[in-house]
């Protein structure tokens, strides 16, 4: 079975739902933002404060 290419790392909320997304190949790090009550969502790369990508390392 293939490793899957997108995990997940963190999430938090019911109706208004953020969640971190790990790319298993990069480790860059993207914030998944969703609402039910507008039934809209985003997504964004994390950024540290030098605006270089978050990175994780994925075992």
């Amino acid at each position: 079975m293939a490793k899957e290419r997108f995990v997940e790392v963190y999430s938090q909320g019911i109706t208004n739902v953020e969640k971190i997304i790990a790319d298993t190949e990069t480790g860059v790090n993207y914030l998944l933002a969703s609402s039910t009550l507008t039934a809209g969502c985003g997504m964004s790369i994390l950024v540290n404060q030098n605006g270089k990508p978050i990175v994780t390392s994925i075992g």
